[in-house]
């Protein structure tokens, strides 16, 4: 495969780190809905937003099944319909295999762009069984949360990549 011009060679993505980060944005999630704004609408969903990261750059490692159980997990500890968070995960994850060897080829502000309708498809399912459950409308600045997942794109990509930039032991034979 021919490389993007300008694009880092990256070592390979240890797996105890990738679960080490979704993890972690497990528990940031659940500190965010147990905050001074709680459940507020607006708030991004950081789990989100990493699991579809992992599932565009490690489609082996982390993939439909990974989403399914996460959103199970973040299903049980926000007592929501079982099931609201995990058909929202899958669906993401889905969709994020489909497109991620055609993102890849793009810068991460370019990245972000696209990757805000599949922000927007995975709150507003989210939304749509919450409402079909009986629940009632969150407001208006539930429309800010997929814009704030698409911002944040670009940190989460700086942020989750840095392990694999890291030089491997160069020497006089081994430039890279």
């Amino acid at each position: 495969m021919i490389m993007p011009r300008g694009q880092q060679l990256l070592l390979p993505a240890r797996l105890l780190f990738i679960w080490a980060s979704l993890l972690a944005a497990l528990a940031l999630n659940m500190l965010l809905n147990m905050g001074p704004g709680g459940r507020a609408a607006w708030l991004p969903d950081l789990l989100a937003l990493t699991m579809v990261f992992w599932t565009i750059h490690q489609p082996q490692r982390v993939g439909v099944t990974a989403a399914f159980v996460l959103g199970l997990v973040m299903d049980v500890h926000q007592g929501a319909l079982l099931g609201q968070h995990a058909i929202a995960y899958t669906v993401l994850s889905f969709l994020a295999i489909g497109i991620h060897r055609r993102l890849l080829w793009f810068s991460v502000p370019s990245q972000a762009a696209q990757m805000l309708p599949l922000f927007v498809v995975g709150h507003g399912l989210a939304l749509c069984v919450r409402l079909l459950a009986g629940a009632d409308f969150p407001g208006w600045p539930i429309v800010l949360a997929p814009v704030i997942d698409a911002l944040l794109w670009p940190v989460i990509s700086v942020l989750l990549l840095m392990p694999q930039r890291r030089a491997p032991d160069p020497d006089a034979n081994r430039p890279l």
